[in-house]
């Protein structure tokens, strides 16, 4: 009986113990938070996170900070002003044009400590003085080293060793709700730090100008406002994972969505202004549209993913590829196609002659294609579709023979048009008969080429314009 009883109570004892734990474990302790009675009688309870259950992003801003700077620009506007009433009578009713100065800020990442600064396009395009300000307020004089619209990425330069960096993120990692940080100067507030998380990835915003734009933007919440352009979106390593762009907002300022191009993006761009001058652009050569639910429907897919060939260019990477008009693109390599905005981004990450694997859908059946990119008109040597060879951001071609006739010409070469870069810089224009380069005759684009590759230093042309009258042009090949 008392060994019973014994055991009874023993067991009363552990259960009890038990539950203590289980109640204990379950409710909050004192660190946790506390009930508070107010004034009215109402009870509530307050609740105390510890430290750690908060991001912390001390490291990431400390060690970003100095190496994201002020960019002040100076831009000259032409204005007319009309004459005064006392003037028109005398000398008509005619403007005067006036050049004014316009100051613009903006923000830059260091990407290199010898002055090398990643901006956007819009914060120094048309600028005719640059100045950067450093964390620690010196001042420097800044050059273009060089800009590329079509991502609204720029890459500008100051006179400095020793300078603090932002290492480069891998922006494919990010996910949707990671926390990340915002550095800039907004309304020339320098080195202000906003937190947000990423609120979507491969967003892209309308154009209705027409321009040719690459954009696979990272949505955030960080605040961001006029002045954060080119600034810094640091993950919590401290790294860059993007370059602060656009706000969308009706009223000018920050209302909660903020964009930013991806580290990857920038990267590339970067080191094709800083290496070559220019940006050496991949081709797949097709147009493409989204897969809407419809069309998945239609075409028999499992989900509404890739995007979907509307045409393929002729004699384009793709179509020497084998892929064809109707086909479903999902995958480049090993990374997934969703949107058109997503391939845009993957094939901007190749050099032209890069291979890579396409997988497309064709009637059902799963094919893998490897495709060679080809190169855009910015590189120089390219040769185009129509027979026409990129030189330094123009085209150059065997001058016809009705052209050379009636200029009264054997042989040259003309430019048939001309873009950004240094044959429009030195002031050349379309039509231009290409005789000499270097002083040596020319009768093919192959022979100014190979004549430009072996110089040293300069370059110096000679020929006549397209009305025939003598000229020349010169410039660096650095």
């Amino acid at each position: 009986m008392n060994k019973s009883f014994i055991t009874v109570c023993a067991s009363a004892i552990v259960a009890g113990l038990t539950a203590f734990g289980v109640v204990k474990a379950c409710v909050p302790g004192e660190n946790a938070g506390s009930a508070v009675i107010s004034s009215d009688g109402a009870a509530y309870r307050t609740v105390n996170l510890s430290q750690t259950d908060y991001p912390d992003f001390t490291y990431a801003a400390e060690s970003a900070v100095d190496a994201v700077v002020y960019v002040k620009v100076t831009i000259k506007q032409q204005q007319n002003y009309t004459l005064d009433p006392f003037f028109r009578f005398f000398f008509g009713d005619q403007a005067t044009p006036q050049s004014r100065e316009q100051q613009g800020s903006g923000s830059g990442v260091i990407i290199r400590p010898d002055g090398y600064i990643v901006t956007n396009n819009h914060v120094v395009d048309g600028a005719t003085k640059v100045e950067v300000t450093l964390n620690n307020n010196k001042t420097y004089p800044a050059t273009i080293v060089g800009t590329d619209p079509a991502t609204d990425v720029a890459i500008i330069k100051i006179d400095a060793d020793g300078l603090p960096v932002v290492p480069f993120g891998d922006s494919d990692e990010l996910r949707l709700g990671q926390w990340v940080i915002a550095i800039g100067s907004p309304y020339d507030l320098r080195s202000t730090i906003t937190a947000g998380i990423v609120s979507a990835k491969g967003r892209q915003m309308p154009h209705y100008n027409g321009e040719f734009k690459i954009e696979s933007f990272i949505q955030t919440d960080a605040a961001v406002n006029p002045g954060n352009s080119g600034g810094a979106l640091v993950n919590q390593k401290g790294e860059l994972v993007g370059v602060n762009t656009a706000i969308i907002s009706q009223t000018g300022s920050y209302t909660g969505y903020s964009f930013a191009i991806p580290s990857n993006i920038v990267r590339k761009i970067a080191d094709d202004l800083i290496d070559f001058g220019s940006v050496k652009r991949a081709l797949l050569g097709v147009t493409m549209s989204a897969i809407t639910d419809e069309k998945a429907k239609e075409l028999k897919l499992f989900s509404p993913n890739g995007v979907y060939i509307e045409e393929v260019l002729e004699g384009g990477a793709a179509d020497k590829a084998g892929i064809r008009k109707g086909d479903v693109l999902v995958k480049v390599d090993s990374t997934a196609i969703t949107t058109p905005s997503s391939l845009q981004e993957k094939v901007n990450s190749y050099n032209p002659g890069d291979k890579a694997s396409v997988t497309v859908i064709r009637g059902g059946d799963e094919k893998v294609l490897e495709v060679t990119f080809q190169g855009t008109s910015t590189e120089t040597g390219t040769k185009d579709i129509d027979g026409s060879t990129a030189f330094y951001g123009s085209k150059i071609k065997e001058a016809s023979k009705e052209t050379l006739a009636a200029l009264g010409l054997k042989s040259g070469v003309e430019i048939v048009s001309v873009g950004p870069g240094k044959v429009q810089e030195a002031g050349a224009k379309e039509g231009f008969i290409i005789l000499y380069v270097n002083d040596q005759p020319v009768s093919k684009a192959e022979d100014v080429i190979n004549i430009v590759k072996k110089a040293k230093r300069a370059v110096y042309i000679e020929g006549v314009t397209s009305y025939g009258k003598a000229a020349y042009f010169a410039f660096g090949k650095d």
